[in-house]
Parts: C-alpha cells; structure tokens; sequence
C-alpha cells in the first residue's frame, strides 16, 4: 500500500493532483482543503490512503495527517464511501468538522452539500467517542470558539459559510493571538476588496 508520497506537481484541479514521483505519473484524488493548501507549490509531499476494490485501485491524498485520520474516521462509518468522504472534508475543515459531531451539531453537517439529515445522524452516531483522538495540527494555538463565533456572525451578517470559513482561517492562520472583534472586523474588509 502506498502511504506516503513526495513528487513535483504536473497538473492540479480542485479535487485531482497528478503528482510525478521519479518520472511516475500518480493520479490522486485530494479535498477542496488540500488544495487550498497546495496549489500555489512546485512540489508537494501529501499523506495517501490507498483504496483498493476488484475493479479499481484508487489514491486519496491529504496535505496533513490530520485529515487523513477524519478521512479513514469518516469511511468507517456505513454508507460513507472514499467519494463522499472527500467531499465531507472538501466542505468543512477538519477541526469544525470534529467539533461538530463532539456536539451533536446536525445541522452544520448537513450544511455540507451531498449530506442529508441520516448521514449526519449516523456520522455523530457512530463518531462522537472516536473524533477526540484527532488533533489539529494547523490549529494549535487558537481559540475554537474565537473562530467559530467570528464564522456565525459573518453568517449571520449574510456571508455563505464557506466564504466566512476561508476568510477567518486565513486571517488566523497569518495572525494567531487575535480579538473576535479585530478578527470579524479584517474578514469583514478581505470581503470588501
């Protein structure tokens, strides 16, 4: 099983990645979130989980292991395959994801396109006491709760939560030790430029 792989980057789409290793071509299959993390480098190292079936041998890649874990989390779980797997971590980011099922929070989970009330139901079900292994390592450092009430005012201000999302991590992610008020007030002006 291919685990791990290092390799210059020949094409690259919001959910595929080739990926040269030493003249070999890997077509991988990457989250929105990896992506974002990625596509402005030459060269990549990404963290695989390798899905084998009788009639396919398919590759998932992730820029962390932390997601790689949610990943294999979330195709534990009955009725989630590889595909709707990637597209759960391609619409929420790892930690809020976590948070999410810890809490029981339906209706942000079926926020996520492609997941109806069941999914979500079975995916807080079957993950609540398993989620708390999963550490985010991008994270450390900041407040959950700074960012999750900065993502819900920008909300409820009339953003789309994935562009609240986006603007908040990359604020936080350039400026760790911040106040929810300066924090709302810069994603409030990356929406104005």
């Amino acid at each position: 099983m291919i685990g791990y792989l290092t390799g210059k980057i020949i094409n690259i789409k919001p959910t595929r990645l080739l990926l040269d290793v030493n003249g070999v071509g890997y077509s991988i299959n990457i989250s929105i979130n990896t992506f974002e993390n990625i596509s402005d480098k030459d060269s990549v190292s990404l963290h695989i989980f390798t899905s084998v079936r009788e009639d396919a041998i398919t590759l998932f890649g992730f820029y962390n292991e932390t997601e790689k874990d949610m990943f294999e989390l979330l195709i534990s779980v009955n009725g989630i395959g590889p595909k709707l797997g990637l597209n759960i971590l391609s619409g929420i980011q790892v930690e809020e994801l976590k948070e999410a099922i810890e809490a029981g929070n339906t209706s942000r989970i079926i926020a996520i396109p492609g997941v109806g009330r069941k999914t979500a139901e079975r995916l807080i079900l079957e993950l609540r006491n398993k989620v708390e292994k999963i550490t985010e390592s991008q994270d450390r450092g900041t407040s959950y709760n700074i960012r999750q009430e900065a993502i819900s005012a920008l909300t409820t201000l009339g953003y789309n939560i994935k562009q609240a999302e986006n603007a908040v991590r990359d604020i936080l992610n350039d400026k760790k030790d911040i106040s929810l008020e300066e924090l709302i007030k810069k994603a409030l002006a990356s929406f104005n430029k």
